[in-house]
């Protein structure tokens, strides 16, 4: 969700001050880096996933104020809008059994929020675009009742100066080419967002590691083919939320004024270089200033809580993001990996996790990274070729030259991840439980985007044939019924009427 705030519009005074504010944070944690102790003897993982309301039709729910009412979990909290919740995922380390315990722990949470969210009309349903999603679906009071949620439609508008414009075009032609007078449509996308904490040492490997295997995370987990009825890329969630939150007028696209939602233009060597290009290249959203005085508290032995930089940090939405967070009066980093959507099963969801921990360990550790031998263009064009394509796109890899994404996974990322995670101490159990469910989307060539338009494919073809709003609402109530039974997407039936 994001860190709160008090107020829904700032002063010229408020932002100028802001700013000020800003740019001392940056200073202290410089110094920081180089000073202070950060906590890392004991590496955490934690995840959050987004979640979709629907009614008994499976079309949005707009009632997610009631629905956190039934729920009563803190646990579970409102997202952009009011067919969207988030489930925060308390850290935990990685080592033995712990992914069984977190996903039988998920599953008995997630089922009771769902039991909650039945008296309140509700299903919860894990899902990168909620496929029925539809622009008149906008029309009524769609945002979330939250302050966070209501500066940052009226500051992107306010930076923008017109209608935000979404053109996406899907591999057989259809396209959504429309204006949107608010930023409701970036809520359509729901994500699953992992965490890893490191060293400040170690970050810039890691990231680095993040950011090429971007590609292969979101070719293999590809879940948003359809948004307002119409099928898009694989991934619709990567185009959408980067057209969806842009402040920029076309003029300053054409001047090379860089999008908030930012793949990056080049590999770093510190944290220190994040930070200090969202401080440089983005003007605020949010302008809530606090009383810390960051120099004081640091020269005093205490780690300061750099409130507004953690707060600009937040509204640069960067795929692979920089965290600096303090628990218990200890400062951390970590890596936010934001690329996956969310579901379609927690197995799932927990595959993609451990996929992606295994591999990073191993890249991030190579003592000849894939960095240094992949330009940063390409692992940027990597990324939106498995946007559109999914897993069936095609990826440049050293070693490798231009090869399809399964392929990659199955001849090198996988075995890859199994010894990272052995490094890692995760037991052979876990391994084998999460990694065997990559490998099946690759054998098969299955993942979400592929089911879901598979299905509706049948569903409009066979038979009668259902026109495209009725196939969406029944693939929908397919995949819920799916979802819950946690069994492998590459696994579901595929059927018509």
């Amino acid at each position: 969700m994001g860190e709160e705030v008090n107020a829904q519009s700032y002063t010229r005074e408020q932002r100028q001050r802001y700013r000020e504010k800003v740019r001392q944070n940056l200073d202290v944690f410089e110094r920081m880096l180089s000073q202070s102790v950060f906590e890392f003897d004991r590496p955490m993982t934690g995840m959050e996933i987004e979640l979709n309301l629907v009614d008994d039709d499976y079309q949005p729910n707009f009632a997610n104020a009631e629905v956190l009412e039934e729920i009563a979990d803190p646990g579970f909290q409102t997202e952009l809008a009011r067919y969207n919740i988030e489930l925060n995922v308390p850290p935990r380390p990685l080592p033995g059994d712990a992914a069984i315990e977190l996903e039988d722990e998920m599953r008995d949470s997630l089922n009771a929020a769902d039991t909650a969210a039945r008296k309140r009309g509700a299903h919860i349903v894990a899902v990168g675009i909620l496929p029925t999603i539809m622009p008149e679906d906008f029309d009524g009071e769609w945002i979330s009742a939250n302050n966070r949620y209501a500066a940052l439609n009226d500051s992107i508008f306010y930076a923008r100066g017109e209608d935000i414009y979404l053109d996406i075009e899907g591999p057989t032609g259809e396209r959504v080419a429309t204006y949107a007078d608010s930023i409701a449509p970036e809520s359509a996308c729901t994500s699953v967002q992992l965490h890893l904490q490191v060293s400040p040492q170690d970050f810039a490997a890691h990231w680095n590691a993040a950011q090429a295997l971007s590609a292969p995370q979101v070719a293999l987990a590809a879940n948003s083919p359809y948004f307002y009825g119409k099928r898009l890329f694989a991934e619709t969630r990567i185009p959408l939320f980067t057209q969806a939150t842009d402040t920029r007028a076309i003029e300053l696209k054409n001047q090379g004024v860089r999008p908030r939602v930012f793949f990056g233009e080049r590999w770093i060597t510190s944290i220190f270089d994040l930070f200090e290009e969202n401080v440089r290249y983005f003007p605020a959203l949010l302008a809530e200033v606090s009383d810390e005085d960051p120099v004081a508290l640091l020269e005093a032995g205490e780690a300061p809580s750099l409130a507004e930089l953690r707060l600009h940090n937040g509204t640069v939405y960067r795929w692979n993001r920089p965290i600096y967070d303090i628990v218990n009066g200890k400062p951390h980093l970590r890596v936010e990996n934001r690329v996956l959507p969310a579901g379609p099963t927690l197995i799932d969801v927990l595959a993609n996790a451990a996929f992606y921990y295994g591999v990073i360990r191993k890249l991030a550790a190579d003592d000849r990274p894939v960095w240094t031998k992949m330009s940063f263009a390409v692992a940027e064009q990597n990324f939106v070729n498995a946007a559109r394509d999914g897993i069936e796109s095609r990826l440049y890899w050293p070693g490798f030259g231009e090869v399809r994404s399964d392929e990659l996974v199955l001849r090198h990322l996988l075995p890859m991840a199994y010894e990272g995670l052995t490094e890692w101490g995760v037991s052979e159990k876990v391994r084998d439980r999460y990694l065997s469910v990559i490998e099946g989307r690759c054998t098969t060539g299955r993942n979400g985007a592929t089911w879901m338009t598979d299905t509706v494919n049948r569903l409009e073809t066979e038979g009668k044939g259902m026109d495209r709003q009725s196939a969406l609402a029944q693939m929908l109530r397919r995949y819920a019924e799916n979802m819950h039974s946690n069994e492998p997407v590459h696994t579901w039936e595929l059927r018509g009427e």
